[in-house]
């Protein structure tokens, strides 16, 4: 019996073993707190008598200045001459034609540049959509990047299927519709031109349709265009019903009957050129305005603007091959039964024209119109007439 008290008073009055260990460490638990407060005072104290005494050595700039150049932050918009002379990585934007053109006629007035600039040739392809012959094309340019760039305006409404290996992959323009021989047809010319001088390394310009191909090699082509003292485009002075006959008198006093030019819309100028026609707005007016069919400003707005502001520019005549023996108000279209041997010698050879003034027999660098079904011979043919 007193052993059972002796059991059940210290149950009674809270003496278990066990409650008595966890109150010597609960006793514990405060001083271990206390030791590492003390620990991080004395951190405190230690790190501001050090930054206190860096501040009185180098000053608060130069601590800033530290602590800021750290910082590395996840783009950076460059601020150097990059930021000019690097090309746009998207061709699609949001500006008007009105901020396009702008844009396009800002030009450097030192002709040194002050990096390394190789120039390029930029090929303009004016389409309604596809480009069948866009095989051929890529054999052309193979090879040579860097020293050339593509743009191409089509319909708005059609949607491009390159693969991304391809050198037409992201390479169309924001466009609009256009219509033979209306101004609209001269606004998506400029369109292109405006773009294309947004790469400050091309220097050559020129426009093509998607039935265009190139007669020689990349190097014969590029030494030839960037070798040339002229720009070429077809201006000449037609006395007949289809020339001077297109002429209003109304485009006085800004052009004359005698100043009026008729020539190929297909041509090819250097970038002096091209930004006379991006930045003119005097002559566009009087064309806009004032020749309508039956007179086709695609034919005459450009080789008059550019005779009467840098005639002596021009050499007069286009690089584009056409033919024109079919008669009517097309130049023939060439298919498969057409692309023979004898057609490639018809086609380049018996010409003859002249180069920086001098006596040439090489006068055409591009041929049109091809359908689509002349690829497959024109490939076969190519590496023996056409040099790639």
């Amino acid at each position: 019996m007193q052993t059972m008290q002796s059991r059940v008073v210290p149950l009674e009055e809270g003496k278990d073993p066990g409650v008595t260990g966890r109150t010597n460490q609960t006793k514990a638990l405060p001083i271990r707190l206390l030791q590492l407060f003390v620990l991080f005072v004395l951190f405190c104290i230690t790190f501001s008598v050090i930054s206190i005494l860096t501040i009185r050595h180098f000053g608060i700039n130069g601590v800033m200045t530290t602590v800021t150049s750290s910082f590395q932050p996840c783009y950076e918009e460059p601020s150097g001459l990059d930021r000019w002379i690097r090309p746009p990585s998207n061709l699609q934007h949001t500006m008007t034609d009105k901020e396009l053109l702008w844009r396009a006629s800002l030009m450097p007035r030192i002709k040194k540049y002050p990096f390394e600039r190789v120039p390029k040739i930029a090929f303009m392809f004016l389409t309604r959509g596809p480009l069948p012959l866009a095989p051929l094309w890529e054999r052309f340019l193979k090879g040579h990047e860097g020293r050339y760039s593509i743009y191409v305006h089509s319909l708005p409404s059609f949607q491009p299927h390159f693969h991304t290996s391809s050198v037409f992959y992201g390479r169309h323009i924001p466009s609009q519709v256009s219509e033979w021989g209306r101004m609209s047809m001269c606004d998506a010319e400029r369109r292109l031109l405006a773009n294309a001088l947004l790469d400050i390394s091309n220097e050559w310009f020129i426009l093509v349709s998607e039935s265009c191909i190139p007669l020689y090699n990349f190097s014969v082509i590029y030494h030839y265009l960037m070798k040339s003292k002229y720009s070429f485009i077809g201006a000449f002075d037609d006395p007949g019903p289809f020339g001077r006959g297109r002429y209003n008198n109304n485009m006085a006093p800004e052009v004359n009957i005698t100043q009026w030019r008729k020539g190929s819309q297909w041509f090819e100028v250097n970038r002096k050129l091209a930004i006379s026609i991006v930045e003119d707005t005097t002559f566009y007016q009087k064309f806009e305005k004032f020749c309508r069919p039956a007179c086709y400003v695609d034919e005459h707005y450009f080789p008059t603007m550019l005779t009467i502001q840098a005639g002596n520019s021009l050499a007069n005549r286009s690089i584009t091959w056409v033919d024109w023996s079919r008669g009517g108000p097309h130049p023939a279209t060439f298919g498969r039964a057409d692309i023979t041997e004898e057609f490639f010698k018809r086609m380049l050879e018996g010409h003859r024209c002249t180069y920086n003034d001098r006596n040439s027999s090489i006068c055409f660098l591009f041929g049109r119109k091809f359908a689509p079904s002349a690829m497959e011979p024109i490939l076969h043919l190519a590496p023996k007439f056409l040099g790639f």
